[in-house]
């Protein structure tokens, strides 16, 4: 009597990988990805720029639904075209045919992610590099040292600091180490403590003697500079944040239109190979390829 434990399976030699499908499918899926994007760009969907962040409702409606679209349409027919073109198997029971196909089309939608982001690498580095200098400005201005600041306010500061110098003989420049250090001295207004006193005070003098205006108006200058100072501070922390925000939407807009790929890849890999075995047996005139 023959009892199960007597029955010996052997193990198929046939892969269970269709490489040819899956290279196919990703390139089927990269090509179609690319002139999507092509198109997006075209008609101001990518419009991504971390330094230019569109409106949050903007942003929501257009990028991240495009992306979904992009990944549906380039991830379903990679996907179907890799489990449709897959060689066939013999001998394998329903269910891991099914699973197989789905492999298929994961993997298609893998490759091709792959293939995109080295084509269009250059893209990508600029991105990664704009999100860096970001964060960097992002936390600069956080941190609120004076020497953090003298980058980003370079412009502000040199405008400002003209400004206190200005007098009635335009003729007669300042010396610049005069304006060096009176810049030095406004750069304080960006930290937490602020311009001193003493500072105020020896600045006011300082602006008086070199400009001929009386205490009052060199006072009157000085206060003028620390609010444009402390409004530059602000609108540099502000731009930090959005574009923070902006990036930070973009990172989660690309993971959840790149699940959705690998779903609909490994969907439409199942839906070609099931038609493909339905064909196979049941269609033109019934021959097995």
């Amino acid at each position: 009597m023959v009892t199960a434990e007597d029955v010996v399976v052997e193990e198929s030699s046939a892969p269970a990988v269709s490489w040819a499908a899956v290279i196919g499918g990703a390139l089927a899926a990269t090509g179609v990805t690319l002139i999507l994007l092509a198109l997006g760009a075209g008609l101001g969907f990518a419009s991504l720029s971390p330094w230019s962040p569109p409106a949050g409702t903007t942003f929501g409606v257009t990028a991240i639904v495009w992306l979904v679209v992009v990944q549906w349409l380039s991830s379903a027919l990679g996907g179907y075209l890799a489990g449709r073109l897959r060689a066939k198997w013999v001998g394998i029971h329903t269910d891991e045919s099914t699973f197989r196909d789905t492999a298929h089309g994961v993997l298609a939608w893998a490759l091709a992610t792959v293939l995109v982001v080295f084509v269009t690498s250059s893209a990508a580095s600029s991105l990664a590099g704009g999100a860096a200098k970001t964060a960097s400005m992002a936390a600069g201005a956080a941190a609120g040292s004076a020497t953090d600041q003298a980058g980003p306010l370079s412009g502000t500061m040199g405008y400002l600091t003209d400004a206190l110098f200005r007098s009635d003989h335009p003729g007669t420049p300042t010396p610049p180490e005069r304006q060096a250090e009176a810049s030095r001295i406004l750069l304080t207004a960006a930290t937490d403590k602020g311009v001193s006193d003493a500072d105020k005070a020896y600045l006011s003098k300082l602006i008086a003697a070199t400009t001929g205006v009386d205490q009052a108006m060199a006072t009157k200058r000085i206060d003028d500079a620390i609010a444009g100072v402390q409004k530059a501070q602000a609108d540099l922390r502000e731009a930090a944040d959005k574009a923070r925000k902006a990036a930070a939407a973009f990172a989660l807009a690309m993971a959840f239109s790149l699940l959705i790929g690998a779903f609909i890849g490994g969907a439409a890999g199942a839906l070609g190979g099931h038609q493909r075995e339905h064909y196979a047996l049941h269609g033109g005139r019934g021959r097995v390829p």
